[in-house]
């Protein structure tokens, strides 16, 4: 399979090697992850930069920032993560790769460091659960241990366990997201743990604010009104 990372920007792929030579340097392992990693598959134009690291993901943010004059660094030390602001006005996101704990669901997470697998294992579909690894020595190694490759040549939006729209309601707003922008069908399963999750009212045990956030990524989309309608057909146009 041809290396996705040569599907990056030039100045995206400069970064990425400037990152992925630094992990290297301290000791950890950075991967590119999420929606970037999804979006080179599609070839859609991407210019963001998510940085997942088996390591300490703010000390490898504070070092890129070093390397870059007037680079701000906003970090979130509950989360294990940190943003890069660079003084062209773009953004690079480094996370240290973590597993999640829900003492309840729609509460926020309790995080502790992990494995890439076990960070790509709590994300919200199978099409956003992959990485690229960008260390000198394994650059361009694809990371797809649930089978998100597969669900994109399939258009299929799958989540990667039977809790997750338990643990986090929010994602049914992301379901309805990505399958209006994308085209793609939900995955039967899917569907069904979706519907059940609305039947016994999930969405009101997150606060208006956090349905809001996400609400207004959706009307933000090229195609709200498709994502609008599937809430609405869900019996999930709340608030």
């Amino acid at each position: 399979m041809k290396n996705l990372l040569s599907n990056l920007n030039p100045k995206s792929l400069a970064l990425a090697r400037d990152i992925g030579l630094l992990a290297q340097k301290q000791g950890a392992a950075a991967y590119l992850v999420g929606g970037p990693v999804r979006d080179l598959m599609l070839k859609h134009p991407n210019v963001d930069l998510d940085i997942a690291v088996e390591g300490n993901g703010i000390r490898l943010a504070d070092g890129f920032a070093g390397l870059h004059r007037g680079a701000k660094v906003t970090r979130y030390p509950a989360f294990k993560t940190a943003t890069v602001h660079l003084p062209d006005g773009s953004l690079v996101d480094f996370a240290t790769a973590r597993q999640e704990t829900y003492v309840r669901g729609g509460a926020f997470p309790e995080v502790e460091p992990s494995s890439i697998k076990n960070d790509l294992l709590r994300r919200d579909f199978t099409i956003n659960a992959m990485a690229i690894a960008i260390n000198p020595e394994t650059w361009g190694k694809l990371v797809d241990p649930f089978g998100g490759r597969t669900d994109l040549i399939s258009k299929k939006i799958r989540v990667l366990h039977e809790k997750s729209f338990l643990d986090d309601p929010t994602r049914i707003l992301r379901a309805a997201r990505f399958k209006a922008r994308l085209g793609f069908k939900m995955e039967a399963k899917t569907l069904q743990l979706l519907k059940s999750a609305i039947k016994i009212k999930v969405l009101d045990t997150i606060k208006p604010q956090r349905y809001l956030k996400d609400f207004n990524k959706l009307l933000k989309e090229p195609k709200s009104k498709e994502a609008v309608k599937c809430l609405k057909v869900w019996d999930a146009y709340r608030f």
